[in-house]
């Protein structure tokens, strides 16, 4: 076993025996092993900490990439379908217009009302669930 040498001042010296006789220790070179020993043990275990969090790390970077991408691609899907629905229904007659309006504002209140509660009982997971295996 190789010797080291270590030089400390005397204060340190007299906690150091007073704190290895507390404990248990044979002697003072025992309570140091034992001490180099659990710094040695708890720097290795930080290092394999910090290799788990920054797993945990890249894992949430990656499903909130996959997020970003399930939006976009949803945005994509309104924005297409807004699109074709401007385009291609007609405006209604000037005489029917206010009938029209009154109508969708009507038909718009029951699609927010109909997307909250589709949100509620988890459609929008089960829709994102649908996305993800066509992915694949």
């Amino acid at each position: 076993m190789p010797k080291r040498a270590v030089r400390i001042h005397d204060d340190l010296d007299g906690q150091m025996r007073k704190t290895a006789k507390e404990r248990g220790y044979r002697t003072p070179s025992a309570f140091i092993r034992a001490a180099i020993e659990s710094e040695v043990k708890s720097r290795n275990e930080m290092a394999g900490m910090e290799a788990q969090t920054a797993a945990s790390f890249d894992r949430v970077s990656q499903e909130l990439r996959r997020v970003q991408r399930n939006q976009q691609a949803l945005f994509t899907l309104v924005d297409a379908l807004t699109r074709f629905v401007i385009t291609c229904l007609p405006e209604p007659a000037a005489a029917s217009r206010v009938q029209a309006i009154a109508a969708a504002k009507e038909r718009y209140r029951h699609l927010i009302q109909t997307a909250g509660q589709m949100m509620a009982n988890d459609a929008f997971a089960t829709l994102q669930e649908l996305l993800d295996r066509a992915k694949q």
